[in-house]
């Protein structure tokens, strides 16, 4: 079931990438990039078919699903180089990935919220209620992240 899924989720990628491309043709000074709640929505349903967990009905606060044994998450998601932390909560886990235009993705961060939140205490508050341009530093920060403290990867089913 979850292959069906994840080529039905490349198939309209692929078409909403070459509408971009239109797009971008008949107005070439807009970069007419795909982020905001659609990218977002994509991006938890690519979690939910790869991690061990499931997704909160409707919009939440502060988290986007459960993982299987009960954490809360947040999960972020990208099409470019730019996720971002929460100014005023500290999600429980925050599962963020950067995702392709094929449909596949990457893991940039999958831990803690809390060793996030002290990567960047020292950052002033911003006007959106958001951290961004962190890239870098959760790609560095997840490499020291326990095994133990990781939202698991599903089991391949063959």
């Amino acid at each position: 079931m979850s292959e069906q899924i994840q080529n039905q989720i490349s198939g309209a990628l692929e078409q909403l990438f070459s509408a971009v491309s239109q797009l971008q043709a008949a107005y070439p000074g807009k970069p007419f990039t795909l982020d905001g709640r659609l990218v977002g929505d994509i991006g938890e349903v690519v979690a939910s078919l790869n991690y061990e967990l499931t997704l909160n009905e409707g919009l939440t606060k502060h988290h986007d699903a459960i993982s299987d044994d009960g954490r809360k998450v947040q999960i972020k998601a990208t099409f470019s180089k730019n996720l971002t932390f929460p100014v005023h909560h500290v999600p429980d886990y925050y599962l963020g990935i950067k995702l392709y235009r094929d449909g596949t993705f990457e893991e940039i961060y999958n831990g803690p919220g809390y060793l996030i939140k002290e990567e960047l205490k020292r950052r002033a508050p911003t006007s959106t209620g958001l951290h961004g341009g962190l890239m870098s530093q959760l790609i560095r920060i997840n490499k020291d992240v326990p095994e133990d403290q990781r939202i698991p990867k599903r089991k391949l089913s063959t």
